[in-house]
């Protein structure tokens, strides 16, 4: 039986840290589904249809990934595509008590289902998706931060 695990997120946008860690995840599990959550206190940049588009075209060539999205319970989607572990990342203690929180819950919730915590690539630890937004939203650089089909998007949706 293989081996999969969920990677949860809004991805609003996919960076080259979340790359890090889904690479790192497959030395790991056999399969990594990211998942994209659509339940969002937030609202995002890119909808959840660009985002999966984005997110594939960054992952192209990677064997044993695929995008899909949720909304609900994430031990419930975990689940349903038969899962056995949830890739949380981890950059800083700041991110830690949060995820602890959720990892203990989730186990609640669902016994059976880990989850991994993983740090990026020290390259990347500083990198969320937020800081990415405002850097392209005020002009600036995020070249070698995300994928360039990234870069792109960005630079298309500030267009000034």
């Amino acid at each position: 039986m293989k081996k999969t695990a969920i990677y949860p997120g809004t991805f609003d946008p996919i960076t080259n840290g979340h790359i890090d860690l889904v690479k790192r995840g497959l030395r790991i599990f056999d399969r990594v589904i990211i998942a994209i959550t659509t339940a969002q206190k937030k609202q995002p940049l890119f909808s959840t249809e660009e985002r999966i588009k984005l997110i594939k075209k960054s992952l192209k060539g990677l064997k044993n990934v695929s995008v899909d999205s949720f909304d609900g319970l994430l031990v419930e989607h975990v689940k349903s595509k038969n899962g056995i572990a949830v890739i949380r990342g981890l950059r800083a203690v700041s991110d830690f008590e949060y995820e602890l929180q959720m990892a203990l819950m989730n186990r609640r919730l669902a016994v059976g289902i880990e989850t991994v915590f993983m740090m990026p690539s020290e390259e990347y630890s500083f990198l969320t998706s937020t800081v990415v937004k405002e850097v392209a939203s005020f002009g600036g650089s995020v070249k070698g931060l995300v994928p360039e089909v990234v870069e792109k998007a960005l630079r298309r949706k500030f267009k000034r």
